[in-house]
């Protein structure tokens, strides 16, 4: 060895034919310092400069000088005198005549000018305001530790007489550079002036060291503080800006327009009509990934998210250089083991370095997964956004030959596989389309007892849904199995090559356990590879559905002109030779329009059903696609739909809709929309929440709160869907002369007024008369009397329905016609009567069990607006119980005995293989090598199979337990009475079915699978190290301690943080699916800003919960990983003060076994947490087991006979019943017989319990008293199904299914086509169904989107002939048609259901005066029973209603 004066000159560690062990060489004293002089200033050089140039590039405000820059600046000085010292020595002594060796006067000025640029650094830190370096860090730490290896040499030379002044320099050198070590470890203070503003809660990695950093320990805060108590918003931190959805969707979209060739000013539209032609396309867009254009998209996303994957990825890269640099120091340490003379410092340096190569590989491998986490947050983040805004918008030869020659079984599997999920895909997103329209139509679907009917339907497609999982987890498990025995298959090889054709084949430790260490990394580099091509496969089939979405035909923003150039002076609206279509695809839906509007005009759309009306409306919106002509709007626009919409907010929030609170003008709107009586009844005011869906709202009110929303805009132009369709005819006359009329409040603005109610058109200025998609006339009023065109069809169609005489027209439409005629009506009104005052004047278009909870609950009312519900601590037991239950005790048994199995078989494998290596080598080679080598080949192939096996066996049982408690969930959900929904959003109940059952379908079995997977392999790892290593045992138990202890800490926090994440994100889901249902309103109203910041806002909130949840991930495997390496410290250590008794073997499959457990332990922690973590998904979907459950569908024994009721009679007996057990009774005291066959109609005002009775007839509100009889059988002695489907219901709003006409028609299959075409041709839509292609089998779109609501409602007609009961009750149902349509309804109904008993439930008096009887409902009694004429004659309530729709 060298002296301190003396260069090395021992070169033998390059010389590659020396036979002497390779860690003689490279573990030579003089190649250490050697190491020790060069390592730490190349380190900085190279990296140095790159980072001085990042700092300079992306630095902030500078620091303050503070005491420890100052520190650390004196301490940088000080290192430069000393090492200017230690260049002046050797010229000096030069300059003296004495030879010096070029390396003395080399060292120290390569460290002098390091140094000078290590100060430098610490300056221009400051400057940057970099508060941690972990550059400088890592070079303090290599200017600790390998020149120590130098110091420890000259201490030990004792020459300290000779060289006292280099002694001292080297020792103070090494004390400063400690120093400087230590104070790297700390962290600079804030920068005077910030850039950004601090959040309340700042994430407290900004205010961490560059240890913490990397070590995660800057979360310990959050993990302690969720272990002590509950976590809540306020103890999260606040969301850096880099990883807001703001700037992250913006970056997205600005390069995804780039890449698109969209120009910045396209508005981001999506239709919401008209998808019967463009559903096809999309459809098959969305299930044929090869046409999809994904890449602009991924090129997106490579130009957005490029800097943080390449950090990862060179993290990455550095971490699996230090993990092959382990099995490198085995060997070294193994030859150490098997060399008898090596001093006992070389196994001590191998057992550090192989400690450090093992932290050092975990640091850079957390630190890999950490960035490629967050970049999976931000992805997240900015293509939800985009998605938002665009509905808003617009051996090593012999190995690789064993490895290739397994590809193409690979390859097959994968190509299966990939069409088995992209299968399970597909009926993914049927059944999710299927429960969504379910959950939204569950009122009707329980009215005619349906749910059975469509459970089978749901349960057929889930059954496919898991045939296809089933089918493609096997392949999964042939793919880890191949993987498997391919690496079996390549150590088995190398090993029999190795023995029959190399000259020194004797089986040794080093190359037996260096080989397998090597294996073993590359088994689990393949043990990831069927994960990542699952992950493919899925990322592909999501960035080709994603890119056809994105891709979607967008509607031309320049189709409307909103700039007045195109309009005169005096028109608000112009249309020039416009012909409209719903796509490029389908044909013109309104052609040959020309049409001017004038500032101030009323102008009046009518027509028959399915004329164009609302296509109009949307045409003007820009909704439509614009073949030929022009569009000009000038003013903002207001727009209300026909079907109302409103959000899940307050009603304030509603009417002002993100405008400024003016509250004279609010109570105006409030006052003239009838909105007045109904808000002061409500708990909280304006500020009561109305509901997802407005559910806790009746359609009326609705409508009205839609209305409100328009005029509180203040707009110059309003269109307006029919919003009278839905009103009774004293709410709708006021709200026409309030609001609409000549003299209301949107007096002197432009109106377009689409109605079927043709009492007002003598009001409006001009009326436009549509048929078939053109304009038939247009004038005025009288005008188009005098014409005696279609207007005069239209009028004398409804003066027939109405019985009129020989009269005008204008007095011959009874409450249509006559409500504003001066001679029809009396001279005055009573005051009492006025609107705003009486808490009457509401509508009454549905069940007051929507309304009345609403007015008189406040708990009801804020049930629908709470956050999901969030349980709190562990997943209790009985939980995994349940899971395991469903998975069945035999395939749990025999799961674990078939893990136990293989498992026994690899740790027979390893033990053999260190025998084998053991066996004493005569004349250059060892016995029973064949022997060894049949054994260990048959070891490998019954591990290979159980773990097939086994694996097969977690993820069918996975498959049966899914499979089980999705049934349980979809029953128990479909077993709630009606309340239940209409206190629960949709949102919530559809996180259920499609995230937790996703997770059910295949987290939890994954999850399982590596738990069980790891655990057993732990045992195995334990029992390797404690066979060679008794000593092992006294540090391995202290460990296992600190898991638990981690595990706790993990475990408690990570759950809430799960839970909360869930809840999160199912605001998310509600708030977008209400967006799509409301963009044509939100484009209209120009609010795709203030709807857009709302959404960012909520995904920030879930990506407030996401970010800490991933960084715990990060802590628990950074500090588990940490102790484990700890665990092969200690087994090396032990190995080498017990090495006079170890054979290199033992030493061999105890180290190497300890190098697994490394991960083993983290893994089994880490899946013990996912699992939990994944369990909650079974606490949610278990969520509504406890939710009492309606009557039964079905009775053993039913009271009804099976033709049952053959007559129709209904009783009520002293009937009584209330919405909720804590609310007063809706209806009581009801006592009264309808006859068979007796055509009755029920009136009264909103409130008066109209509806409820027709609810309680069908038992969606039980009875609080009395009872109901249908043929003298009580109603409660019979199945709820076999009343219900023994009852027709026909709702106001008329709803169809996903799927075909046929199947909308004939949901049970009951009936021949025969039958259905004489229903159609019966409801005159026999000749519409054969124009469409595939006739019955025409496939719906959504709720039948792509059809009017007049042809929507007469297929509901269409769909109660069919049934033929003896019972029918209409609901409203001709509000939403014109009056000839309605005459068709009238007279289908008359024919087919002449011998029925008809309910008729009527806010239009008109409908109701040819009923045999008329009851009139007033605060839950019937106040008047009689005929029309006799009830007028009483001068009563009826009475009373009648002069206020102008028919007495």
């Amino acid at each position: 060895m060298a002296s301190p004066g003396q260069p090395c000159t021992d070169l033998l560690v390059w010389n590659q034919t020396q036979q002497e062990p390779v860690a003689h060489h490279l573990l030579s004293l003089c190649f250490l310092r050697t190491a020790g002089n060069w390592a730490p200033p190349m380190y900085l050089w190279v990296l140095g400069p790159i980072y001085l140039f990042y700092i300079c590039r992306h630095g902030r405000c500078y620091l303050r000088m503070s005491y420890l820059f100052k520190v650390k600046m004196v301490l940088g000085f000080a290192l430069i005198l000393l090492h200017t010292f230690n260049v002046a020595m050797p010229l000096w002594r030069i300059h003296q005549g004495m030879p010096q060796a070029p390396e003395l006067l080399i060292h120290p000025t390569v460290w002098l000018t390091t140094m000078s640029f290590a100060t430098f650094l610490i300056h221009m830190e400051r400057k940057k305001g970099v508060r941690a370096s972990g550059v400088l860090f890592g070079y303090w730490l290599l200017g600790c530790l390998l020149p120590a290896i130098n110091v420890a040499h000259q201490a030990s030379a004792g020459n300290f007489h000779h060289e006292p002044l280099h002694h001292l320099a080297t020792y103070l050198c090494l004390f400063l550079v400690v120093a400087e070590f230590m104070l790297s470890c700390l962290v600079d203070q804030p920068p005077f002036f910030s850039e950004d503003s601090q959040p309340l809660n700042p994430c407290p990695e900004t205010e961490a060291s560059f240890p913490s950093k990397a070590m995660f320990w800057w979360a310990s805060g959050l993990l302690w503080k969720g272990y002590r108590k509950l976590l809540g918003p306020k103890d999260l931190w606040s969301l850096g800006r880099e990883n807001s959805s703001e700037e992250l969707v913006s970056q997205l979209e600005r390069e995804w327009r780039r890449n698109c060739g969209v120009l910045p000013g396209h508005s981001k539209l999506f239709k919401s009509k008209g998808l019967s032609d463009a559903a096809a396309p999309e459809t098959e867009a969305f299930l044929q990934p090869a046409r999809s254009p994904r890449g602009p998209l991924l090129r997106a996303i490579w130009r957005v998210f490029r800097s943080t994957f390449l950090l990862g990825t060179v993290s990455l890269v550095i971490s699996d250089a230090f993990r092959f640099a382990v099995p490198k120091l085995l060997s070294l340490f193994l030859e150490f083991m098997g060399d008898r003379n090596s001093p006992a410092w070389t196994g001590w340096l191998l057992a550090v370095l192989m400690f450090l190569s093992a932290c050092l590989q975990t640091l850079f491998e957390q630190q890999y997964m950490y960035r490629i986490k967050v970049l999976q947050m931000r992805l997240r983040t900015a293509i939800t956004g985009l998605v938002y805004r665009k509905l808003l918008g617009p051996s090593a030869l012999t190995a690789i030959a064993v490895f290739l020659s397994l590809l193409p079984l690979n390859f097959f599997i994968t190509k299966k596989r990939s069409y088995h999920q992209e299968e399970q895909m597909r009926q993914k997103a049927s059944r999710a389309l299927l429960t969504s329209s379910i959950l939204r139509t569950v009122r009707t679907i329980k009215s005619h007892g349906w749910e059975q009917a469509f459970l089978e339907r749901l349960l057929h497609i889930r059954g496919q849904e898991l045939g296809a999982l089933k089918i493609s987890t096997l392949l999964f498990s042939v793919s880890l199995m191949s993987f498997q025995v391919s690496t079996f298959l390549v150590a088995l090889v190398v090993f029999a090559v190795h023995t029959l054709v190399a000259e020194d084949n004797a089986m040794d430790a080093e190359k037996a356990f260096v080989t397998l260490t090597v294996l073993s990394i590359l088994n689990k580099a393949q043990a990831f590879l069927p994960f990542s091509v699952h992950c493919i496969v899925q990322a592909r089939v999501s960035f080709d559905r994603l890119a056809a979405f994105l891709c979607l035909e967008e509607v031309d923003p320049n189709g409307t002109d909103s700039s007045s150039s195109r309009c005169s002076s005096k028109d608000r609206i112009s249309v020039h030779n416009g012909t409209f279509a719903w796509s490029q695809e389908s044909p013109p839906c309104l052609h040959g329009i020309n049409l001017t509007v004038p500032q101030g005009c009323l102008l009046a759309v009518v027509g028959p059903v399915g004329a164009g009306k609302s296509s109009l409306l949307s045409a003007l919106l820009g909704e439509l696609l614009k073949v030929e002509g022009s569009v000009s709007i000038e003013g903002s626009v207001a727009y209300v739909p026909q079907e109302a919409w409103v959000q899940n907010t307050s009603v304030v929030e509603n009417v002002r809709f993100r405008q400024e609170l003016d509250l004279p003008w609010l109570q105006k709107v409030l006052e003239a929309c009838a909105l007045e009586s109904d808000v002061a009844s409500f708990p909280a005011g304006v500020h009561t929440p109305i509901g997802e869906q407005g559910m806790n709202l009746s359609g009326g009110q609705k409508q009205r709160l839609s209305l409100a929303r328009a005029v509180y805009r203040k707009a110059a132009v309003y269109l307006l869907d029919d919003p009278l369709a839905a009103l009774d005819a004293h709410v709708s006359q006021h709200v026409f002369k309030q609001v609409i009329g000549p003299s209301g409040l949107l007096q002197g603005t432009t109106r377009i007024l689409v109605t079927h109610t043709l009492h007002v058109l003598p009001q409006a200025d001009q009326i436009l008369v549509l048929v078939n998609g053109a304009i038939a006339e247009m004038g005025s009023y009288q005008d188009l009397l005098n014409r005696n065109g279609a207007l005069v069809g239209l009028l004398d169609g409804a003066r027939q329905h109405a019985g009129g005489g020989e009269g005008t027209h204008a007095e011959a439409t009874s409450d249509d016609l006559g409500g504003f005629l001066g001679s029809e009506r009396p001279k005055s009104r009573p005051e009492r009567l006025r609107p705003i005052e009486s808490a009457a004047m509401k509508d009454s278009t549905t069940s007051e069990a929507q309304t009345e909870p609403s007015l008189d609950d406040p708990k009801g009312t804020g049930l629908t607006t709470e956050e999901d519900s969030v349980q709190y601590g562990r997943v209790k037991t009985t939980t995994y119980l349940s899971y395991l239950k469903a998975v069945g005790t035999p395939l749990c048994t025999y799961t674990l005995f078939l893990f136990f199995c293989q498992q026994v078989a690899s740790f027979c494998q390893g033990y053999w293989l260190s025998l084998w290596a053991d066996d004493p080598v005569v004349d250059g080679r060892q016995k029973h090598t064949a022997l060894r080598g049949w054994v260990f080949g048959l070891l490998g192939c019954l591990q290979a199979v159980g773990l097939f096996a086994s694996m097969a066996a977690v993820f069918l049982g996975g498959v049966r337990a899914s499979a089980l408690l999705f049934r349980s969930l979809l029953w128990d959900v479909a077993r709630c009475p009606i309340g239940f929904f209409e206190c629960t959003p949709v949102g919530r109940l559809m996180n259920r079915f499609s995230k937790e059952t996703d997770t059910l379908d295949v987290d939890i079995p994954d999850k399982l699978r590596m738990l069980l997977t790891y655990a057993f392999g732990l045992l195995e790892v334990g029992l390797a190290v404690s066979m060679a290593t008794p000593l092992a045992m006294v540090a391995i138990l202290p460990l296992m301690l600190l898991y638990a202890g981690f595990q706790s800490l993990y475990v408690a926090t990570s759950c809430q943080l799960r839970r909360l994440e869930s809840a999160t994100y199912s605001s998310v889901c509600s708030h977008m699916a209400e967006t799509f249902q409301g963009s044509p309103v939100v484009r209209a109203f120009q609010a795709q800003g203030p709807f857009t910041a709302q959404h960012d806002a909520l995904m920030d909130e879930n990506q407030r919960v996401s970010f800490p949840r991933l960084v715990a991930d990060r802590w628990l495997a950074a500090n588990l990983e940490l102790l484990g390496n700890g665990l092969v410290f200690v087994a090396t250590l032990c190995a080498v003060l017990s090495k006079a008794h170890l054979s290199a073997g033992l030493v061999g499959f105890s180290v190497s076994a300890a190098l697994q457990v490394t991960q083993t332990l983290q893994w089994v922690v880490r899946s013990w947490t996912d699992l939990e973590n994944s369990m909650v998904a079974v606490e949610r979907v278990q969520d509504y087991t406890h939710i009492p459950k309606e009557a039964p569908w079905r009775l053993p024994t039913c009271a009804a006979r099976p033709l049952w009721p053959t007559r129709g009679q209904i009783e009520f007996r002293d009937f009584g019943l209330r919405h909720r057990p804590e609310l007063p009774l809706a209806v009581r005291g009801v006592s009264l017989k309808i006859h068979a066959g007796e055509k009755v109609g029920i009136v009264g005002r909103t409130g008066a319990g109209k509806s409820s009775l027709a609810w309680g007839l069908l038992r969606l509100q039980e009875a609080a008293e009395g009872d109901i009889w249908i043929d003298g059988v009580p109603i409660t002695h019979v199945g709820l199904h076999t009343l219900r489907s023994r009852i027709t219901i026909i709702p106001q709003d008329p709803v169809l299914f996903p799927g075909s006409l046929r199947m909308n028609l004939d949901l049970l299959q009951e009936h021949t086509d025969e039958d259905i075409w004489a229903a159609l041709e019966t409801v005159q839509l026999k000749a519409f169904v054969v124009s469409l292609p595939g006739q019955l089998q025409y496939e719906c779109v959504g709720q039948g989107d792509d059809l009017s609501v007049g042809q929507k409602q007469l297929l509901c007609l269409a769909r109660a002939l069919l049934r033929k009961t003896q019972i029918l009750i209409l609901d409203e149902a001709t509000a939403s048609v014109d009056p000839g349509t309605e005459m068709q309804m009238q007279e289908a109904l008359e024919h087919w259901f002449a011998q029925c008993t008809v309910l008729l439930i009527a806010h239009r008096l008109r409908s109701v005066m040819d009923c045999a009887r008329v009851l009139v409902m007033d605060e839950g009694q019937v106040a008047e029973s009689g005929s029309p004429a006799q009830l007028l004659a009483q001068k009563g309530l009826f009475y009373r209603l009648a002069q206020e729709s102008g028919l007495a």
